[in-house]
């Protein structure tokens, strides 16, 4: 629970304290949250246990095997969801393998029972979609320090380059670096940011890990938020548009994979096949298969039709922090250490290599029979893939490359630091292009003699 209550930890705290007869518990900003944080996992579309579903209001309210019901208004004694998250025996009690809920929370759920179940939100979709938009602080005007930068991605005309902030997505002329548009009101830190090929979307996976995460959608040619797709109990991590923009893919420390029809804005996927963290997503160049990298340091590919595992690949030993398709039948995926494992999608087995590292890498991304890649040694290099070359080294940063961003059309590649500046470079002969740090407003200081 203390992961994603964290944001509404003090109103929880404050309505506990209040008798029963003087509060009105909400489903909505209340119990959803409760819900989706410590119960979702095990009984959702995908994975039921007992045969209990409450991914939404209306499964909610439906008994499972054991016929009892799980809701009966006005009297929590007799709801058996009630009964199970109360009970004292771990064996039995709800959730399983997992802390008891907090004594406060119990009571929330119970007086929400007590006064009548009632259901306050415009959206009977998901649970997901009922959780009231945590509200997050402004990001400042000016930067008094400049930020990792932790994402980039360019507009599909090349135009501009979105980049992670603090609370904040900024967006830089890519010709002379000018700052052009702030998105303020996300989360504190992105991690991935993503355009759909034809830009009608902008995509965002931010968060604090250990505290909370959320998905975001914008519009892709004014910055407008269109939906926050999901609020999730840990930091989203990773993103991925389908080919044909009608699917997005997030992964996050909650080590699920979930998918979106665009077009309903509604989750048609639930995937829950890793045992850590979701790190790195891309499908293949149909659209037809989703591969995802973890920190189980394992990558598996899905059936996005069916959602079906149809492979795993173990072939690492360490965490797995990027993959891309080079062809429609294999994958690159790269590892904290050793080097990066080519292999085949249909049967796992590998079938080539990628060095050149001489410190961790921290982005990888691949492009064909090209693949570039971040490191800790603040570097970007251009490999080769099928020989294994690396044919260029792009040097200049001050500190550690953590992120990539590449237009195939321009041929033009970004990199974002962690002390705060981008540089954009020209891929076909390494030569720096353009460099500014991306904190609106900051100025760095001069060094004394």
């Amino acid at each position: 629970m203390k992961h994603l209550l964290t944001i509404s930890g003090l109103w929880l705290l404050l309505v506990a304290l209040l008798p029963a007869a003087e509060r009105a518990v909400s489903f909505a900003r209340d119990v959803a949250p409760i819900l989706v944080a410590k119960c979702l996992a095990c009984h959702n579309p995908e994975k039921a246990k007992g045969s209990y579903r409450l991914h939404s209001f209306d499964a909610l309210m439906k008994a499972g095997t054991s016929d009892e019901p799980p809701i009966v208004p006005g009297r929590a004694d007799q709801s058996r969801l009630y009964q199970l998250i109360s009970l004292a025996d771990e064996a039995d009690r709800m959730p399983q393998k997992d802390e008891a809920l907090p004594s406060a929370h119990i009571a929330l759920i119970r007086d929400w029972i007590n006064q009548g179940a009632r259901f306050d939100s415009e959206s009977r979709s998901t649970l997901l979609a009922v959780l009231t938009a945590p509200k997050h602080p402004d990001a400042p005007r000016t930067y008094p320090l400049a930020v990792p930068v932790t994402a980039l991605a360019f507009e599909p005309s090349g135009e501009r380059l979105a980049a992670s902030g603090y609370h904040e997505i900024t967006f830089w002329n890519s010709e002379n670096g000018a700052l052009e548009r702030r998105i303020g009101g996300i989360a504190e830190k992105t991690f991935d940011l993503a355009f759909s090929h034809d830009g009608r979307w902008l995509a965002a996976a931010s968060g604090t890990p250990g505290k909370a995460g959320e998905v975001r959608l914008f519009q892709g040619t004014n910055g407008e938020l269109a939906a926050i797709l999901a609020t999730t109990p840990d930091a989203a991590l990773c993103l991925a548009f389908s080919p044909d923009g009608k699917f997005l893919a997030a992964g996050g420390a909650d080590n699920v994979v979930r998918v979106w029809d665009l077009e309903t804005r509604k989750l048609s996927r639930v995937i829950e096949q890793h045992a850590d963290w979701a790190l790195t997503l891309a499908f293949s160049p149909d659209g037809s298969r989703l591969a995802s990298g973890s920190r189980d340091k394992s990558v598996r590919v899905f059936n996005l039709a069916s959602g079906e595992l149809e492979e795993t690949y173990n072939g690492h030993g360490d965490f797995v922090i990027g993959l891309g398709w080079p062809d429609a039948k294999s994958v690159l995926s790269a590892a904290r250490t050793g080097p990066a494992h080519r292999w085949n999608a249909e049967n796992a087995k590998k079938t080539g290599e990628l060095s050149g590292w001489e410190a961790e890498p921290t982005r990888i991304v691949v492009d064909g029979t090209n693949a570039f890649s971040a490191s800790f040694d603040r570097l970007i290099r251009h490999h080769v893939i099928p020989t294994n070359q690396v044919i260029r080294i792009f040097s200049g940063h001050s500190d550690a490359v953590q992120s990539l961003a590449l237009h195939r059309t321009s041929g033009r590649l970004a990199s974002g630091s962690h002390n705060g500046e981008v540089r954009l470079w020209r891929v076909s002969d390494g030569e720096l292009l353009l460099r500014f740090v991306a904190a609106p407003g900051y100025v760095p200081k001069l060094s004394r003699p």
